[in-house]
């Protein structure tokens, strides 16, 4: 009896130990590559010439009421918007930014009138047309003017660009990285966009407001735009 008790614990034991080895994972062969891939960040790129400037022109006019001050103001800024369209300017590339009407001080701190401003933002599809703009609206009453800001008509084509460089980019560097760990790249499977900055608005130096001489030259100079993805590629 107890051979034969013995026998069948001999036999669970041995069924136990098969059991075990159930869902495990095969070993052979060596261990499996990583399944998280290469994850790269790549730029992108893209030097433009600016081809458009964007200017605030403004009027600011006086008068001994804020009535008075902001009827004559009215009348010169219509006088400069005329002025300015006829120089070229779509009636679409001007927008109103500001109309205000302040008083002003005496050092006694009493009213001594009002002060009223409007300024209009100016945007100028040709740099060769600049100068005689401002030329047309300081001819017209406009005494303020700021800018430029010049930028690219075709901002939307260029960051697209640079996107597509940017993952030129982010390519180069998983290749190098897959070369270098002794895999191969395969297929992207995630990519994110990253910021950035879009096209960098250059402004003139020597100060924001403008010195108006006829024909103003404008130098555009060069301005570049970038893009930055996050690219993540699989390995085999």
């Amino acid at each position: 009896m107890k051979l034969i008790r013995i026998a069948v614990l001999v036999a669970v034991g041995a069924a136990v130990v098969a059991l075990a080895g159930v869902g495990r994972p095969e070993t052979a062969g060596g261990a499996s590559k990583p399944a998280g891939g290469i994850t790269v960040t790549g730029v992108g790129t893209v030097t433009a010439v600016p081809n458009e400037a964007t200017f605030t022109i403004g009027v600011q006019s006086q008068g001994s009421t804020a009535r008075e001050a902001l009827a004559a103001n009215s009348d010169q800024m219509r006088r400069v918007l005329a002025a300015v369209k006829s120089a070229g300017v779509d009636e679409s590339d001007i927008k109103t930014q500001d109309v205000s009407v302040s008083p002003s001080y005496e050092d006694e701190g009493r009213i001594n009138g009002y002060s009223a401003r409007n300024s209009v933002a100016v945007t100028i599809d040709a740099l060769s047309k600049a100068g005689g703009v401002l030329d047309a609206a300081s001819n017209a009453g406009a005494n303020e003017v700021y800018g430029p800001m010049l930028s690219r008509s075709n901002q939307d084509k260029l960051q697209a660009k640079a996107l597509r460089d940017a993952v030129a980019n982010a390519r180069k560097k998983a290749e190098a990285l897959a070369d270098a760990a002794g895999v191969r790249l395969g297929s992207v499977t995630a990519v994110t966009e990253g910021f950035g900055g879009g096209p960098e608005p250059y402004y003139a130096e020597g100060g924001a407001r403008l010195a108006l001489d006829k024909a103003a030259p404008i130098e555009p100079g060069t301005q570049d735009v970038q893009a930055s993805v996050t690219v993540t590629f699989a390995i085999t």
